[in-house]
């Protein structure tokens, strides 16, 4: 990855905004950022919560991620974490080993281009969702076997 980014010189809003990142425990929706700045010297519209979440992800301090929901998680690019994400419930578990560490990137490949971060996602079916599609599949094959003919 490219050198790490800098908050020399961040607005006091932007500040605020990855400040409020850093403490949280988990990545937050925007909805919920917003929220936990209300009421502060920080608080923002929640347009202006977006904006600066941009401007902040362009700036390769802030990275987001997208639940099967469409709902957008963010949190400091500083928080190396990635995922494994059920699309039937929509559960994630943080993957506690990334394959990506260390990988070297030929300089003839980027083509001028300067990672700042990565993120790394798997979808699939949780154990939970998945003993459940099988349990309604073994149902409906029984249903099917044991129907009284017509």
């Amino acid at each position: 990855m490219g050198p790490p980014p800098t908050t020399d010189r961040l607005p006091p809003r932007q500040q605020g905004l990855l400040e409020e990142l850093g403490r949280a425990d988990a990545e937050l929706s925007g909805q919920e950022l917003h929220a936990r700045l209300r009421g502060s010297p920080q608080a923002m519209g929640l347009a202006t919560v977006y904006r600066h979440l941009r401007q902040l992800q362009q700036r390769g301090l802030v990275r987001c991620r997208h639940l099967p929901t469409g709902e957008a998680l963010f949190a400091p690019t500083e928080r190396d974490e990635h995922h494994l994400t059920c699309v039937d419930c929509g559960t994630s578990l943080v993957l506690h080993h990334c394959p990506v560490h260390g990988l070297a990137l030929p300089d003839g490949d980027l083509a001028g281009f300067q990672p700042l971060f990565h993120t790394l996602e798997f979808f699939g079916l949780c154990r939970d969702c998945r003993q459940r599609q099988e349990t309604e599949a073994d149902q409906k094959l029984k249903e099917v076997f044991t129907r009284p003919p017509n």
